[in-house]
């Protein structure tokens, strides 16, 4: 059964060179990019802030903006701008490379303020708490953005679109080509808590030797607790600025597909769920019942992949482990591949050093994916090939809508990688608009060089 829906008239409301679908870091990256380069630029976001998997996600963590021997910057521009205002509200802490692999943690309610000032100093026209609709398709190409919010449906008219909504949502209703891989990495649902900071001394036994604490990844994968994770794993981390309150990734919302809306809707519960079963492992055996040690649950459960772009280039695993360096290079990296399972616990993960690790609850499996006596990669590189839709004349996309196979978008997905690929499209459609081509025909040197000027590392 069907109903139908009366034709309208929806009123263009705002007319722009270039339309940022998504507001995470990633997308406000190109949009302050290109708007910094004279375009009049707008963005739509369905939350009522911007950052994405960052600040509605509460994922706290940068990974190092350098190579892995300490030699070269792979990552600066707006990241390192970014990282620069957080510092400045004591708000970003810098860890300890020998622990931390030399990763930034931030007061992601901070970088809420943060992101909400480059956006206005740089001129652009924000749409927060609506979300996009379908696009309306001109001489064979989108020419305009139909969002939904307060006011109704509207449209938003633009020259150029970047699609940095994580799941494709823009590319795949313009027909653009979108794959999934067959297996999904699972999605995490992430928790501040309190009140873990002062109890690691008495219990001994699940103490960590690697900085102060409690090993929460022993814990919450321990059977003898009942309401252990019996798939999960664990990162955690201090909240910048606060005495007493800790970031907790943990759970693991295994075969869901959040680009499908019933499914997301119900792994937003059950990560809830999980969220709730780890508070309760708390409770009972390390606070003796005492107070609450929730602080903060996501406003969006963290989704590390849904579709992906077909673009003119897919990154695969060999060119990544093996630093291949691309003529058309916009984003370099160095964090290692990192597979979340689909079928069982745990997650693979392989160094650019060439060592391979299989981390599960009860067992460690080491090895090498590197062949002894090759020389390894130090960093590598994304080609801006792999930002380009195939079929598209106006549309790039940026994010972890980047083409890649399982082990590349296994290093790739993290926000330190994802966030250069927003910089470099929002500069690609500000030379495409200057020069009046689609951008398969951007100049990939006159790229590099307006990213170098914005303060990227291109190497």
């Amino acid at each position: 059964m069907n109903i139908r829906e009366p034709a309208r008239d929806i009123p263009i409301i705002h007319e722009v060179d270039l339309c940022v679908l998504g507001g995470s870091t990633t997308g406000v990256f190109a949009a302050v990019a290109a708007a910094r380069l004279g375009l009049r630029v707008a963005i739509v976001e369905q939350m009522g802030f911007f950052g994405g998997v960052a600040t509605a996600g509460l994922v706290n963590i940068w990974h190092s903006l350098l190579s892995t021997d300490g030699k070269l910057t792979t990552i600066a521009g707006l990241t390192q701008e970014t990282i620069d205002r957080l510092a400045k509200r004591g708000a970003v802490d810098f860890k300890d490379p020998l622990v931390w692999y030399g990763s930034f943690h931030l007061n992601t309610e901070v970088l809420k303020i943060v992101l909400d000032e480059m956006v206005t100093e740089a001129g652009i026209r924000p749409f927060l708490h609506a979300r996009f609709c379908a696009p309306h398709i001109e001489d064979g190409k989108p020419g305009a953005a139909v969002i939904e919010d307060k006011n109704g449906r509207r449209a938003i008219k633009a020259r150029y679109f970047i699609d940095a909504t994580g799941d494709g949502d823009f590319i795949h209703r313009c027909g653009f080509p979108v794959r999934k891989a067959a297996r999904l990495q699972p999605p995490t649902a992430c928790a501040v808590l309190r009140g873990l900071a002062g109890i690691a001394p008495e219990f001994p036994e699940y103490a960590i030797t690697r900085f102060p604490g409690l090993d929460l990844f022993r814990i919450l994968s321990d059977p003898k607790f009942p309401q252990a994770l019996k798939k999960g794993t664990a990162w955690w981390c201090q909240v910048p600025g606060s005495t007493d309150e800790t970031l907790l990734a943990g759970t693991r919302v295994f075969g869901a597909d959040c680009s499908d809306a019933d499914q997301l809707t119900q792994a937003e519960i059950e990560g809830r769920r999980q969220v709730a079963q780890v508070i309760d492992l708390l409770r009972e055996h390390f606070l003796a019942g005492k107070g609450q040690p929730l602080v903060m649950l996501p406003s969006h459960i963290g989704i590390r992949q849904t579709r992906q772009a077909c673009c003119l280039h897919r990154i695969t695993d060999d060119e990544l482990l093996r630093g291949k360096r691309f003529d058309d290079a916009i984003a370099n990296g160095a964090y290692p591949v990192d597979i979340h399972h689909t079928d069982r616990e745990g997650i693979t993960f392989r160094w650019l050093d060439g060592k391979e690790l299989i981390s599960e609850p009860d067992r460690h499996i080491e090895g090498r994916w590197l062949p002894d006596g090759e020389t390894p990669a130090t960093f590598y590189q994304v080609p801006y090939r792999s930002l380009v839709p195939q079929g598209a004349t106006n549309v790039l996309v940026a994010g972890r809508l980047i083409d890649a196979d399982e082990g590349a978008y296994g290093a790739l997905r993290v926000m330190v990688n994802c966030q250069q690929t927003g910089q470099a499209a929002g500069v690609a459609c500000a030379l495409a608009l200057r020069d009046g081509v689609p951008v398969t025909s951007v100049n990939p040197r006159e790229l590099r060089e307006t990213l170098r000027k914005q303060g990227a590392a291109v190497i």
